[in-house]
């Protein structure tokens, strides 16, 4: 086996086995010791990253999302406060609907990979090279509606945040 080939199934491993820590945490019932996991998957996932050569995309998410968006997590988890009883309460609903989306998202997986076309040939311009792939994100079109609803999402849960934060709404 060469070196790349042991690198991906290390980081291929890590990477499954910090998101399977992250939500089912044998270690800790404390919020915040998930999302150091999840900081760990992302790292990992950075590392897979840096084996496409797609060093951009590696160090974007690191930067941003183990950076920023965790902050933004554990903001949010430290804000909530949430009291144990309140934890080990199990909720119904949202029993419910996270199985719903769960098996939404597996169906919209499964239909994707099933419906493509593998023989189509990515552009190798595209890889590594941080020119191409800003042209390509915002030039085309054809991925500049996503990259707007990201960043509303943002902009919603920033509100969200705030909102939450405040003691008494008036």
């Amino acid at each position: 086996m060469a070196l790349p080939d042991i690198l991906f199934y290390l980081f291929a491993f890590l990477t499954l086995l910090f998101g399977a820590l992250a939500v089912a945490n044998p270690f800790s019932r404390n919020p915040v010791t998930s999302a150091m996991f999840l900081v760990l998957t992302i790292c990992a996932m950075a590392g897979l990253f840096v084996l496409l050569n797609a060093f951009f995309l590696a160090a974007v998410q690191i930067l941003v999302y183990a950076g920023a968006v965790m902050v933004l997590f554990l903001f949010v988890i430290m804000l909530l406060d949430l009291k144990e009883e309140q934890r080990r309460k199990i909720n119904l609903f949202g029993i419910v609907t996270g199985t719903g989306a769960v098996l939404g998202l597996g169906f919209l997986l499964t239909r994707t990979i099933w419906g493509g076309d593998l023989n189509q040939a990515a552009n190798p311009r595209v890889i590594g090279d941080t020119k191409a792939l800003g042209l390509e994100l915002f030039t085309k079109g054809q991925f500049l509606l996503p990259f707007e609803i990201v960043s509303v999402l943002l902009l919603v849960a920033m509100v969200g945040v705030i909102l939450l934060s405040k003691k008494e709404l008036k």
